[in-house]
Formats: C-alpha cells, sequence, structure tokens
C-alpha cells in the first residue's frame, strides 16, 4: 500500500487489541478495588503525562457521570510540587488518585503518587510495568499487558489506557448502584461493539486520511479544536504532530478559538482540525466555528460520529463510530488522527521524535523524564 507507515500499521491493529484487552483488563479491574473501598471514595483525582494526560481528561466526564463522584484532572507536577495538601487524606483513603503511565518511570508520576501517599490519599497505578515506580509506589495497580508492537508514536498504548479507565469507572459505578448490572453489562457490550465499528469505517478513514495527508504534508502549523471530552482528542492530535513531524501546533477549547487561536497568519497553510461528536452539549459552537474557520480559508477537517449534512460547511469529513454510550467513543475518535500524521511522517521523511538525535539527544531513552529529581513536599 502507497505510503503505509508504522502509525498506520498500529491503527488497523486496534480493532483485535480491544477484544484482546477487554478480555484481560475485565475481570482484573473487578478484582482491584473492595465494595468497602469503592463505598468510601468521596472524590476522585486523575493524573499522568503525555498521552496518558489526554486519556484521564477525556475520561473524567465520563468518571463524574458513571460514579455519580466529583472528579478532578490535575497534571502530573501541579499534584506533585502545588496541590494543596488539606485536599489529600482528607477522609480515610481520599481521594482516590489514579495515575497512568504505561512504562511507570515518568519520574514526575512517582513523585506524586509518593506525595499523595504521604497525606493519605490511596493511589491507584494503572501501568504496564508492576517493577517501575508507579508500580511499586502505587497502593493497587491495573497491570495493562499490551502485546509487543511495531514502534510508533504512542496509538496502542493510549486506546488501553482509555479502555482502563472506562472500565474502572464503570465498575465503581456498578458496585455503588448508580446504574443495574445489566445496564453495566450494557456499557460493557458497547466497549465490545467498537472493535467491529472501527474495522467497519477505518477503510473509509484511511482514505480520507492519505487524501488529506498529500495536501497537508507541507503545512508549517496544525490547530485542534475541542470541547468537553472531545478536546482530549484535540490535545492528542497534537501531540501526534509534535511526535510524528516535529511542525508547529496548537490545541485549544472550541469558544477559545474564537478569542484567540483564529487571529493566526497564514490561514490557507494551518491544518485544522475540529473534533465534535453529536451529543456534544457544544455542538451548536462547534458549528459556528466551522463555518468561520471555513470563511478565513483554513483547510479543514471534521472528525465526528455524524455527517456532512449534520454540519453544511465544505470540509473534510472523517466519520467515526457511533457509540450508545458517549464516553466509548473516545476509544476510537482519535484513529483519524494518528492516520492523517503517519501519512505526513512518512511523506516528510520524519523520524519519531527527531530519532532523539542532535538537539533532542537529552531525550533518548526518555532520560529527560525519568531522570529528574524527585522532591517529596
Amino acid at each position: 500500500m502507497e505510503f503505509d507507515n508504522p502509525l498506520r500499521r498500529q491503527v488497523f491493529s486496534l480493532p483485535d487489541l480491544i477484544r484482546e484487552q477487554y478480555k484481560d483488563l475485565e475481570p482484573k479491574i473487578r478484582e482491584t478495588l473492595s465494595t468497602p473501598e469503592i463505598y468510601s471514595i468521596q472524590r476522585i483525582v486523575l493524573t499522568g503525562c503525555g498521552d496518558s494526560y489526554a486519556a484521564v481528561y477525556g475520561m473524567r466526564y465520563a468518571f463524574e457521570e458513571l460514579t455519580g463522584i466529583r472528579t478532578e484532572v490535575v497534571q502530573t507536577i501541579e499534584l506533585s510540587r502545588h496541590y494543596n495538601k488539606k485536599y489529600l487524606g482528607y477522609a480515610p483513603n481520599n481521594p482516590l488518585v489514579i495515575a497512568v503511565s504505561n512504562s511507570g518511570k515518568v519520574a514526575r508520576l512517582g513523585e506524586a503518587i509518593d506525595r499523595v501517599n504521604k497525606y493519605g490519599a490511596f493511589s491507584l497505578g494503572i501501568t504496564g510495568d508492576p517493577e517501575s515506580p508507579v508500580g511499586t509506589k502505587s497502593k493497587r495497580i491495573v497491570r495493562m499487558e499490551i502485546p509487543k508492537f511495531e514502534s510508533a508514536p504512542g496509538t496502542r498504548t493510549y486506546l488501553v489506557s482509555l479502555l482502563a479507565l472506562l472500565l474502572i469507572a464503570i465498575r465503581i459505578g456498578e458496585v455503588k448502584g448508580k446504574f443495574t448490572m445489566d445496564t453495566a453489562k450494557a456499557y460493557r457490550k458497547d466497549i465490545l461493539a467498537q472493535a467491529d465499528a472501527l474495522e467497519d469505517t477505518l477503510p473509509a478513514m484511511d482514505t480520507e486520511a492519505l487524501k488529506t495527508a498529500k495536501t497537508w504534508k507541507d503545512f508549517p502549523a496544525f490547530d485542534f479544536i475541542g470541547s468537553g471530552m472531545d478536546y482530549a482528542t484535540a490535545w492528542f492530535g497534537t501531540a501526534k504532530v509534535f511526535e510524528a513531524t516535529g511542525a508547529f501546533a496548537a490545541s485549544v477549547n472550541t469558544e477559545e478559538w474564537l478569542h484567540l487561536n483564529f487571529f493566526m497568519r497564514d490561514n490557507e497553510r494551518i491544518g485544522t482540525v475540529v473534533v465534535i461528536s453529536k451529543d456534544n452539549p457544544a455542538l451548536s459552537r462547534a458549528k459556528e466555528v466551522i463555518a468561520y474557520a471555513r470563511e478565513l480559508g483554513r483547510p479543514l477537517m471534521v472528525i465526528t460520529d455524524g455527517d456532512e449534512a449534520d454540519f453544511n460547511v465544505p470540509a473534510v469529513y472523517c466519520k467515526v463510530p457511533k457509540t450508545e454510550l458517549s464516553f466509548c467513543g473516545l476509544l476510537t475518535q482519535f484513529t483519524p488522527l494518528c492516520l492523517l500524521m503517519g501519512y505526513i511522517q512518512i511523506m516528510i521523511g520524519e523520524r519519531s521524535g527527531r530519532g532523539c538525535e542532535g538537539p533532542w539527544s537529552f531525550s533518548k531513552g526518555a532520560a529527560c523524564v525519568r531522570s529528574s529529581e524527585i522532591i517529596i513536599l
């Protein structure tokens, strides 16, 4: 296939990965927290770096809706160095702090776990390495066992992080009686349905991504727009630009775009992506943004579970699977962005992370995030 690349191959592996990882994670998560522990949770804090930050940001809304528990997303350095300690350990095992890292070796995340433990919070790590700092410092862990695959900017790991978080939210809500066991079963069934739905929609997505990449490959900048849980996908898109191509990129919420980002020059050379689900409460504002972006002459892609007719504005439309439980959409919504950036990367001959060479050599082996002074405040 013309311009085939590692990111594309990772994306096409995702339907089977959903099926495999559901079978692995769902029974593990049932055993991770006891019923008394779940009932004691008064507040939830989610944290992570890089792709993991996007995952926790998007799933925050699932936790609040499914568990009925106030949930906040705190960036890792904020949690480890700045978060007010009076909000840690104010009640036994509270808040529940869920820290996500596939490698588990990010210094700042280990530092944050040490700090929340010090003040009496309940730490739960989601990691692929139980011997890592995240694995050994967390009071409980959910181990992600993701089969090895060809290296590419995080795609498979991102999906599994989202899946683990969603299954935890469903489990907590089920135990707390926020919905019936039958409803919980339907939610889990919808997760598995994403595998089939993604298989069905990938060919059309792939075609649109390749066509768009051929037009956008020489653009110096990209702009990603979304709100609510859709903003997590927009943020993730920015990360893939940096990792795969090294171009300039920004992510912004739907409202702020019309306060700030639309002022940028050279509109015709800014690849602009709007992420919008049809059941997003900000749908009307997103439609306005799409119309204004078109008026500016921005090259425009819309990632949606709707149809072009829902927006009535000329653009590239990448249709992603529609879900019964809206939060399940996050499991597949990001895939067009990986396809797009994978194609652009190979077309311009760029290496992931600039190969960690030259000025970027300090990042080799992720040293810049793994080797850092630990301070427990």
